[in-house]
């Protein structure tokens, strides 16, 4: 059971402005480590003030950092025909999709989950499905709205939820969280999204 949780903090508004990146990798159902990197933004040195009220990293802490183009050429190699889960998915994917295209770079191949879309399935009537409720509830501690600490929380609730169901193998997680993966390749995307439950069969009188 192999895959990366990866999240993205932004200076701004703008999807196209992460500042910083984490991810943390799982081998064989085990969390093997977690990286983050700083980048400088292309807004830079323009932060947000609700940004840096969230995350807490200023225009100074990227100053002497890589911008995004430059990270890529280490990360792309490392997320390429991966499966990547990120809490809230649609809003990470769509930083890295407007980065890429910002910077004019080609999207990855890759499969990615949301772990909110099969948290829902999993745990259902749950009253919250933020990182940190989700967190608390499973007894996960993390500092929240940092790159690697998110992943990370995102990696250890990724788990409990494969346990849950009794997923042990790749080809399962579909079926079993109850999702479809999302797609990345060159020239396009497709969205992650949750399995449909079968329509009852209507009984017809004999």
């Amino acid at each position: 059971m192999n895959f990366i949780t990866l999240d993205f903090e932004t200076a701004t508004a703008e999807r196209d402005s992460p500042c910083e990146i984490g991810l943390t990798f799982v081998r064989n159902g085990q969390i093997e480590k977690t990286e983050a990197w700083l980048i400088k933004p292309k807004s830079y040195p323009y932060f947000n003030g609700w940004n840096i009220a969230i995350h807490g990293i200023k225009p100074q802490d990227v100053k002497n950092s890589p911008t995004f183009d430059q990270v890529w050429q280490e990360l792309q190699p490392v997320l390429q025909n991966q499966l990547v889960i990120a809490h809230n998915a649609s809003f990470d994917m769509s930083v890295l999709r407007a980065t890429l295209n910002t910077y004019g770079l080609p999207f990855p191949e890759l499969n990615y989950a949301c772990s909110v879309q099969f948290s829902k399935q999993v745990w259902q009537g749950l009253p919250q499905y933020d990182l940190k409720s989700l967190c608390n509830r499973h007894g996960i501690q993390f500092k929240h709205h940092r790159a690697a600490a998110d992943s990370y929380a995102c990696a250890e609730l990724t788990l409990r939820a494969l346990t849950h169901t009794n997923c042990s193998h790749f080809d399962d997680i579909q079926e079993k969280l109850k999702i479809n993966f999302g797609r990345l390749f060159e020239g396009g995307y497709t969205a992650s999204s949750v399995k449909k439950a079968p329509k009852p069969k209507r009984a017809f009188p004999y």
